[in-house]
């Protein structure tokens, strides 16, 4: 699945920009809107792709009332379900500074939030009649599979109260692991349930749980190279290994390239390509073979466990040809795994 939006960063907020223009039908008819004298609110969400547990959805809240009918007194952000440990909301309000290619800069307006239960609140230390925080959530267990809404609020020292409501976000059931490392003669036995590699001695404690074997091989004769192959491939495919005690499934693998999803592959030359539950649940491996040769920097594998529990797609982030690789997994549990 692809997300081709583009994030409009909100930097700070002006009172006047808030209040609702009318749309006048002749020209002659437009009037300057006149600026609200309430309490002000606006919130975006600034992360892209699936939200998946363990990751941070990002989130900025602008909020502003006149200077003269009072100033801002705290923030608080409420989630449906309570965030993960590294949940907070950032104390600094931020603005785009023109002068600096046009980054973000924070100033500190209030205390460290403060994070309790579902709620997290940054009081204002400052005195100030606009701000916009930061809020960073970290997706729960919990979530998982479920939908997620955070209630942003913020209070006047006038006795104003103003709220909006982001959300509901869908939370992925799929899992994620970045940055595995690979060896072609020793962490090279992967495993699709437990999302780890292991050694010749891993493998023979986990015999039940390997999915594929990582090698390389230079043939002349052949394009071989870098290769994932299920233990129970004609050994034509699995040259001088020796594989553990036990070590025996098959699976069904699919090589694709030029499938750089922004999660496993997170640079700007990828654009906003993400693999989401749906992928997993709509793509059929059906006659794959149990073999995935000639892999190179860039490439994918899909691939599917012997006992239909679930689903991965592999990405290879780097290689050498020293027999060595680092791959990234995303991982989505089947409903109707046997």
């Amino acid at each position: 699945m692809q997300y081709r939006s583009k994030y409009t960063g909100v930097t700070s907020l002006l009172i006047g920009a808030l209040s609702l223009l009318a749309l006048a039908c002749k020209k002659d008819d437009y009037k300057l809107p006149t600026p609200s004298d309430k309490l002000q609110n606006q919130a975006i969400k600034r992360t892209l792709g699936p939200n998946i547990v363990g990751q941070q959805i990002e989130f900025a809240y602008a909020m502003a009332i006149l200077p003269g009918k009072g100033k801002l007194v705290s923030c608080t952000a409420e989630a449906s379900i309570a965030g993960a440990a590294g949940t907070y909301m950032d104390n600094k309000s931020y603005f785009t500074n023109v002068n600096n290619s046009g980054a973000d800069t924070g100033v500190v307006v209030g205390s460290p939030s403060v994070t309790s239960g579902t709620t997290t609140t940054v009081t204002y230390t400052v005195d100030t009649s606009a701000a916009t925080l930061r809020y960073y959530y970290v997706i729960p267990e919990e979530a998982r599979g479920k939908t997620v809404s955070i209630k942003f609020t913020a209070k006047s020292s006038n006795g104003e109260t103003i709220s909006t409501t982001m959300g509901p976000y869908n939370i992925t059931r799929m899992d994620m692991k970045l940055n595995m490392k690979l060896s072609n003669k020793n962490m090279m036995y992967i495993s699709i349930g437990d999302t780890a590699v292991y050694d010749s001695a891993g493998a023979a404690a986990h015999a039940g749980s390997i999915d594929l074997v990582y090698l390389y091989r230079s043939y002349t004769t052949s394009a071989f190279n870098h290769a994932l192959v299920a233990p129970a491939a004609d050994t034509t495919y699995l040259p001088g290994v020796n594989l553990p005690p036990g070590v025996n499934r098959t699976a069904k693998l699919l090589k694709v390239f030029n499938l750089q999803d922004h999660n496993l592959a997170p640079t700007e030359q990828y654009g906003n390509t993400f693999i989401d539950d749906v992928d997993f649940q709509s793509i059929s491996l059906t006659g794959e073979p149990n073999f995935a040769i000639n892999l190179k920097q860039g490439a994918g594998v899909w691939v599917e466990t012997a006992d239909g529990k679930y689903r991965a797609y592999i990405y290879f982030n780097a290689v050498a040809n020293a027999g060595t690789a680092t791959v990234s997994m995303k991982r989505y549990a089947l409903a109707n795994g046997k």
